[in-house]
């Protein structure tokens, strides 16, 4: 695969905007545990390459709004927008497109997890055992490693 960068907008490209859900569970004592990560369907760019589930924004959506309709529509599963935890945003200059990643924490979902684009889905913690790892999911994994105090490698190559 090409080259990815990981950097501020180039000029004269306009910028996709995407709502990324990073869902993680918690112990009875709040703190975080597994996140989940999915597989990349046939047919799309990355095909097999492990990210967090979410997709582009449709006009005149929020990153709220987006995220509820691409979590129902890729995974079966319902949020309430209201809980949804906007956390870092982050911009990669992918070959086919240039990316705005909108990372947001969700922890709390209803519904049955439906993998309705045929995809795979795996419940992971660091360091991330599925592989290969998109490249815009690494620096979430990089900030759970700085959160949880986890030294060492965030995923296998």
């Amino acid at each position: 695969m090409s080259e990815v960068v990981r950097a501020p907008a180039l000029q004269g490209r306009t910028p996709v905007d995407v709502a990324v859900g990073v869902l993680i569970e918690r112990d009875a004592a709040g703190r975080e545990g597994r996140f989940l990560l999915t597989s990349r369907p046939q047919g799309k760019v990355y095909a097999g390459h492990w990210e967090f589930p979410g997709g582009k924004l449709e006009a005149g959506e929020s990153v709220e709004e987006a995220l509820r309709r691409e979590l129902h529509e890729e995974l079966g599963i319902d949020i309430d927008v209201a809980a949804v935890q906007r956390w870092k945003e982050e911009m990669f200059d992918y070959p086919h497109a240039l990316v705005r990643l909108h990372f947001c924490k969700v922890f709390a979902w209803r519904g049955e997890f439906e993998m309705r684009e045929a995809q795979q889905m795996a419940w992971q913690t660091l360091p991330v055992q599925v592989r290969p790892v998109l490249p815009g999911t690494i620096p979430v994994l990089e900030w759970f490693a700085q959160e949880r105090g986890h030294a060492g490698p965030t995923h296998i190559d």
